[in-house]
């Protein structure tokens, strides 16, 4: 019997398809259940985490080790008691698919980040976590599948040791702000601890130098109660003088503010200088005038600080910025946005930016920061807490994204939006006849040349803007110091955490009393703020 022609060309292709797909690897499952324990459905984005080796009790990411732990997602929707879902751990993944993992120990955990809030603060309360599992001698893709149940929630931790003094003198304030509600068409609340000096009680008629103080990324309202209680301890020890510490809280569903007017974020900058500052202004005794308004803030907190200080100059009398995020965004972390064909993973020769650091050691690039950030959710990363502050808003509703997450090449329109809007050092450049008289002598900015984000790139830069413009403007370079350990100083012998700011705060009250000596108290705290 003659085969016909056509049925062996048909047999070769379907042959050839089967073969192919035969080649394909396998993709890597895990299940997780919901334990029966609960009484409602679950829902949130699955985070499943593997590293080497055995007897973590929790496995987490590592941003400064980000290819030592893998981590797999899925966006879950109403998981019911006892039911379990698939997680294809080669789908959304890093740092690469766990099919890839060499046969060997690990140790696996699953988190459901039920507010899609694990990029910027890792867990919280309400998240569901399952034990860790051992995966001894885990041969990947042979044996049965790794199951994962769900059976913890996230509480609160214990509440910190607060001296009583502290709480009589720290004051929780809240604002529903006009301009905000509006722009969100919701209720959106301003919130800042108030933190009072030892004697404010004792002189009723005295009134106080005023310091506005934000925290950097991953920060919140509870971090900024703390460091208020620290600062308090320090007035009270005589280390820096007596002023009054408004503690803002500028954390948000998708990342840091930063207080800064955005057309994602909506007009916190001006919630904040029209609409907060006046309402403290008359209840608390402050001095309701420039030179009596200071700021100071690290890392995102730095630019916050930064930017508030040029974008109201006639508001603030000086901000005292330490390693704040890139103010020249010809040095993004070290990539120079405006260059021609300008990528963020890597440089025109093919060699990767570095991103983090221990000193001369890289840690991570950029781009595995990037990746990583993607697989743990689209809301409150770093690279997208930038897009939410910097970017024009999209069709979508979010905003234009800087660069493409998977060739890491930047899009010019969207960066040229950025330079219009919040590139410090361009601002000030093409302001300054306007901003000048009010600004200069006014910016003060610290950082390490260490710095673990490449930092003091970008602060070189705009402290060369701000010279060449007369500025009057003070960049101080702490050699070798990182963006972790710039606040610590020797004092009479005694190495001390928070020594740092205790020169800043004596250089803003130096400010706003001016012929005023203060001199802080010999003997440093065992320790400071953090």
């Amino acid at each position: 019997m003659r085969i016909p022609r056509w049925f062996l060309i048909v047999l070769a292709v379907v042959l050839c398809a089967a073969s192919g797909v035969a080649q394909q690897p396998q993709h890597l499952f895990f299940r997780v259940t919901l334990g029966p324990q609960f009484t409602a459905p679950a829902s949130g984005r699955m985070l499943i985490f593997v590293t080497a080796g055995s007897g973590a009790e929790k496995v987490d990411e590592n941003p400064f080790s980000p290819t030592s732990v893998y981590v797999a997602a899925k966006e879950v929707p109403n998981l019911a008691p006892g039911a379990s879902v698939d997680i294809d751990t080669d789908d959304v993944a890093f740092p690469e698919g766990f099919s890839s993992l060499k046969p060997g120990d690990y140790q696996a955990q699953a988190v459901l980040d039920i507010g899609h809030t694990y990029a910027y603060a890792g867990r919280a309360v309400g998240d569901l976590v399952s034990e860790v599992l051992p995966l001894a001698a885990y041969h990947p893709g042979t044996g049965p599948e790794p199951v994962l149940v769900l059976n913890t929630i996230v509480t609160e931790g214990p509440a910190p040791q607060l001296a009583p003094e502290f709480v009589a003198h720290a004051h929780l304030e809240d604002l529903t702000s006009p301009a905000l509600t509006a722009f969100f068409a919701r209720p959106v609340h301003v919130r800042a601890w108030v933190v009072l000096p030892p004697d404010y009680d004792e002189h009723a008629e005295a009134h106080y130098p005023t310091v506005y103080w934000t925290h950097g990324f991953g920060g919140n309202l509870d971090y900024a109660e703390q460091y208020g209680s620290s600062i308090y301890l320090r007035m009270v020890k005589g280390l820096m003088p007596p002023m009054i510490w408004v503690m803002l809280d500028e954390s948000s569903a998708t990342g840091t503010h930063e207080f800064a007017d955005s057309a994602n974020n909506g007009p916190w900058g001006k919630a904040l200088t029209i609409e907060f500052i006046p309402s403290l202004e008359k209840k608390y005794r402050m001095d309701a005038r420039p030179s009596g308004r200071f700021l100071q803030g690290h890392s995102s907190g730095g630019w916050a600080t930064l930017q508030l200080q040029i974008n109201y100059p006639e508001v603030f009398g000086g901000t005292w910025s330490t390693s704040p995020d890139p103010s020249d965004f010809h040095d993004f972390t070290g990539i120079d946005l405006y260059a021609p064909h300008a990528n963020m993973y890597h440089r025109a020769d093919g060699t990767p930016y570095p991103l983090v650091r221990d000193h001369d050691k890289v840690l991570s690039t950029t781009e595995q920061f990037a990746r990583d950030e993607t697989v743990l959710g689209a809301y409150g990363g770093q690279f997208t807490s930038f897009e939410w502050v910097f970017s024009p808003r999209g069709s979508d509703g979010r905003p234009l994204p800087m660069f493409n997450r998977a060739t890491g090449e930047i899009d010019p329109a969207v960066v040229a939006y950025w330079r219009d809007h919040y590139d410090l050092a361009n601002i000030v450049t093409t302001t300054w006849a306007e901003r000048g008289p009010l600004l200069r002598g006014k910016i003060h900015v610290t950082v390490g040349t260490a710095d673990t984000f490449y930092l003091d790139g970008a602060a070189h830069k705009m402290d060369a803007v701000l010279k060449g413009l007369h500025a009057g403007a003070h960049f101080t370079y702490i050699p070798d110091r990182t963006h972790f350990d710039l606040y610590v100083m020797q004092v009479n012998g005694k190495e001390d955490r928070g020594g740092l700011l205790d020169l800043i705060a004596t250089e803003m009250y130096a400010v706003a009393r001016p012929g005023n000596a203060w001199a802080p108290a010999a003997q440093p705290p065992a320790g400071g703020p953090q």
